[in-house]
């Protein structure tokens, strides 16, 4: 098997499909749609169950459902639906089928109308029902019927759910790990497409670039089947936008929104669009636009090199106080159209455009040291410029980076009888430009002479090291002191990630005396391309007078003082203005702009087979998929040779830079069986076990063939390689939880998960090595760990507390704890896998009654490891990270509410540190403090 080719795999899974599926003629076929009462909405993840026969289904997003291959005759239909009352009917299904509608009432014990279709009653019921009647283990989050959804991105709605840890960027949700994974190791889709990556080295989705505004529902898929794409160890992240089918009338939402920022005092603007409707029977329209505009700022800290004299004295070698002012910029729109061809044919297309704009601006005081300090002990450093040189740099950043994500896909879902056949079509990039950033201009000062220069730094507050300046003060704050040092510029740099893909599923469904078999296969093609390419222009030199005094700007850093400061837009206009003036340094500009290109191709072609065995209380769901994946991979090793160096026995007369194209192509088989067991040992206690076997293939920008590297007169030679041969990350997953429904609307439940994972990819440091016939004193590789364990436990509560006496049957309560041990050994050490988080948790209240709807939510995650450093005691760590929000909203009338939220109400801050010398040591420190949203949303 392992010589056969991809194609000829995936013909034989086709042949599978018509050969094993082969079956007698379509009987009668029961299908219909489940609605709310007010006729507002359908409602996906009922379970609906056929009593005589004990055969189940589920209904889709948009309320239908289908039992196909049925006797004709009179059926007992019982259908069930979180936060609704349970019904039974009786069918009657003649020879030709037949179609039928239920809709779903709350409780009679509720005086909640609308509980089905608005708020977070709403949220809640279709979240429960989706995760009681999946495949899998997993956790399910959804907008109600007006198109609201508990948060701003779809980063930050996830950590509403347990396992999930989420990573800030600028106090923002970005990444998501979950079970204290790295991020790289989920997987994400829209409308059923992979989103690629907008960044150049990583296959990790910022998933902030998606405002929640036009997602219809997010499913954190957290156990496979063979029909999924095997390219997962922490979840499958598979993200909707709406479809008109899923509402049962037309809407329009309009929101219009401003929020503030209580550290630079600024008001963001924020508007939103989206709208479903039909055209007669058989075509649905919707879609949306949104727009984010969020002007903040960040205090930062940053602290390097830390080391210990002698006698004791703790330091670090550099300091940098960093002032931040950040516009960052989301724009996004989403429309889906689908049609009923016929009863038996439904196709639809889908397309979604998101562009997210960074400017960032960013004035840096640095400290730089050469030599020790002469006088101190644990919680201080004085240096003197007797001792040796101090280095004072004041620079400026001014970047400005946009991304863009396009996905379209086209597909439809055809039945015939006992048959159904799904089929799809798909186009996705995603790109990340920056344009003419200036990264930084550096200012320099530096102080050789003794008497010239002192400081002293009071390490006794970890996260907010002061200063004093004790000689040289007044040059130290002189801004004309401070002479031009360099500038870099990127003119253009290009990330591009391109993938097509198309797939193909064959279902044939068999009655059973009691239940139902389903035998499914099919096959799926992905060709992707990401490439990589840097343009920059580094500028060392200037022909005349060029000081900080001549583009000075003002403080708003709140930690310290740093003036003098820069200003960005004075620097840009003096740059441009005597562009001809700046001397370009050809060598470095030209290093720079080769070492980091790529251009990298990655095919994978699947099929798999799938049986489902479903008898009401016994779901199995289990298979063999198989994955073959072709890389070829281009780059460049790039050789700097300062003057002095030899090369290829050649002595240098000066600087010289060599550049060897370099490619390689391979390709490997991965053969993933899963195995998915659901049982419901009573009405509302669920079991499920689950086992897998995953593959995540490693970083693009790790496997591209470049070596950057520099070397000097000495012969040394210092760089990274990137390491074609690293093998993808290969894991065995084990899931085993239970779920008890004790209430209407409301879920307790538990899980344990064990994963072996194997081949995980750390970045290690080497010296003295030939690697891909390049020799180096000291490089940096990403290799492959040896085996690796994460293991731990889910508990989560939520519940909807209706059957409370007035007022208290508003309330709702939401709890999540996850515990994750993930160990790893690396060139003999054992070591948590980095992102891993020991203990998450969140916990929300709610309360919705009548017009008022009031949430608080808080998050925990713990420490966990960032990065490895030297040693154990040099190891980079994120401090644990408590938030708070709070969000108030109020319904003036049935088309109008007015909202209010405040995010990270407690001003987490981020705190990178390592654990030593002699106690915990700053690294990076950032505050955000709390930001306020308010605004209205009209719906019609």
């Amino acid at each position: 098997m392992r010589n056969m080719s991809p194609q000829t795999l995936l013909l034989a899974a086709t042949a599978l499909a018509g050969g094993v599926l082969a079956g007698p003629a379509a009987a009668a076929t029961l299908s219909g749609k489940v609605i709310d009462s007010t006729g507002v909405r359908s409602l996906g993840g009922a379970e609906l169950l056929l009593l005589e026969l004990n055969r189940s289904a589920r209904t889709d997003t948009d309320g239908t459902f289908r039992f196909a291959d049925l006797a004709p005759g009179a059926y007992t239909l019982r259908v069930r639906y979180a936060g609704a009352a349970t019904v039974e009917t009786t069918i009657s299904v003649p020879d030709q089928g037949t179609n039928t509608e239920i809709a779903l009432s709350p409780y009679a014990n509720t005086s909640l109308e609308s509980v089905l279709v608005t708020g977070q009653q709403a949220n809640l019921a279709s979240s429960i029902s989706r995760q009681r009647a999946s495949d899998t283990v997993e956790n399910v989050l959804t907008r109600d019927a007006m198109g609201q959804f508990p948060d701003q991105n779809v980063a930050e709605a996830t950590r509403r759910a347990p396992g999930i840890n989420v990573l800030n960027d600028q106090g923002e949700g970005r990444f998501i790990s979950v079970r204290g994974l790295d991020p790289n190791l989920n997987s994400a889709s829209i409308n059923g497409v992979r989103v690629p990556a907008p960044e150049a080295d990583v296959r990790s989705v910022a998933l902030d670039v998606l405002p929640s505004e036009l997602i219809e529902s997010i499913e954190i898929k957290k156990t496979l089947t063979p029909d999924m794409d095997g390219d997962t160890i922490g979840a499958s992240i598979e993200i909707d936008t709406t479809s008109a089918f899923d509402l049962e009338k037309s809407f329009v939402s309009i929101t219009a929104e401003g929020s503030y920022n209580n550290l630079n005092g600024n008001v963001s603007p924020k508007g939103a669009i989206d709208f479903a409707t039909r055209v007669g029977e058989r075509l649905g329209i919707a879609g949306g636009l949104s727009y984010y505009k969020r002007n903040f700022s960040t205090d930062n800290v940053e602290m390097d090199g830390w080391d210990e004299t002698d006698d004791g004295i703790a330091f670090a070698d550099t300091v940098e106080y960093r002032d931040y002012d950040v516009k960052r910029t989301r724009m996004a729109g989403s429309l889906s159209l689908d049609y009923k061809l016929s009863d038996n044919t439904k196709l639809f297309a889908r397309g979604l455009h998101s562009r997210f704009e960074d400017q960032e601006t960013r004035k840096n005081l640095i400290f730089e040291f050469d030599e020790e300090p002469s006088a101190g002990d644990g919680d201080s450093a004085s240096f003197l410029s007797d001792d040796g040189e101090i280095t004072i740099v004041r620079d400026v950043k001014d970047r400005f980076e946009s991304q863009t994500i396009t996905s379209l896909v086209f597909g439809g879902e055809t039945f015939a009888g006992p048959w159904t056949f799904n089929y799809q079509g798909s186009y996705s990039i995603a790109r990340e430009k920056e344009v003419n950033s200036l990264d930084p201009t550096a200012f320099e000062l530096g102080f050789e002479d003794p008497g010239a220069f002192g400081v002293t730094f009071d390490y006794a507050d970890m996260v907010r090291p002061a200063y004093t300046i004790t000689a040289g003060s007044e040059t130290f704050f002189d801004p004309s002191s401070y002479e031009f040092d360099s500038v870099e510029g990127a003119v253009l740099g290009l990330s591009e990630d391109e993938e097509w893909a198309g797939k193909l599923d064959i279902k044939r469904e068999f009655a059973l005396a009691e239940g139902s078999l389903e035998v499914q296969a099919g096959g799926k093609v992905r060709m992707r391309r990401k490439t990589y390419d840097l343009t920059a222009d580094i500028y060392d030199g200037f022909d005349g007078d060029y000081t900080l005094a001549d583009v000075l700007g003002q403080q708003s850093y709140g930690l310290a003082d740093v003036s003098p400061q820069g200003d960005p837009r004075k620097i840009r206009d003096f740059f441009d203005a005597n562009r001809d003036l700046f001397e370009r340094s050809d060598i470095d500009s030209d290093f720079e702009s080769i070492v980091g290109d790529y251009d990298v191709s990655e095919d994978i072609y699947a099929g798999y087979l799938l049986g489902r065995y479903d008898n009401g209380a016994l779901r199995l769901v289990g298979g063999v998929r198989m994955e073959h994946t072709r890389n070829t991979v281009i780059g460049n090793i790039v050789e700097l040779i300062e003057e002095g160096g030899e090369y290829e026995g050649e002595v240098l007369d000066e600087d010289t830079l060599f550049v060897t194209p370099t490619s390689f192509k391979r390709h490997y088989t991965d053969w993933l069986p899963s195995l998915n067991l659901r049982f419901e040992a009573q009405k509302e206690l669920v079991f499920r076990a689950a086992v897998s076997r995953s593959v995540v293939r490693p970083n693009i920008g790790d496997i591209a063939p470049r070596f950057l590297v520099e070397a000097n007169d000495e012969g040394d030679r210092e760089g990274e390689f990137g390491n074609p041969d690293l093998e993808p990350y290969r894991a065995w997953n084990f899931d085993l939880s239970a779920e008890w429904y004790f209430a209407n609307n409301a879920v307790l439940q538990g899980g344990f998960f064990y994963k072996r994972v194997k081949n995980f990819i750390v970045r290690q440091e080497f010296e003295d090595i030939t690697f891909n016939g390049v020799f180096a004193s000291e490089a940096i590789i990403p290799v492959n760990g040896e085996t690796a364990e994460v293991k731990g436990f889910e508990i989560s509560y939520q519940q909807s507390l209706t059957f409370l006496p007035a007022p208290f049957d508003g309330l709702l309560l939401g709890a999540n704890y996850t515990y994750t041990d993930a160990k790893g050994e690396v060139d003999g050490r054992i070591i948590s896998l980095p992102s891993s988080a020991k203990n998450t948790f969140n916990a929300m209240i709610g309360y919705e009654k009548g017009p008022f709807s009031i949430r608080v939510a808080g998050t925990y995650r713990d420490i966990y490891l960032d990065e490895l450093g030297g040693d154990a005691e040099e190891d980079r760590y994120v401090r644990d990270h408590f938030q708070l929000d709070v969000s108030v909203k109020y319904r003036v009338t049935p088309n109008i509410q007015l909202f209010a939220e405040f995010v990270n109400l407690n001003d987490a801050p981020y705190v990178a540190f390592q654990r030593g010398p002699g106690r915990d040591r700053l690294l990076q420190y950032e505050r955000y403090s709390w930001t306020g949203k308010f605004g209205a949303k009209a719906t019609f």
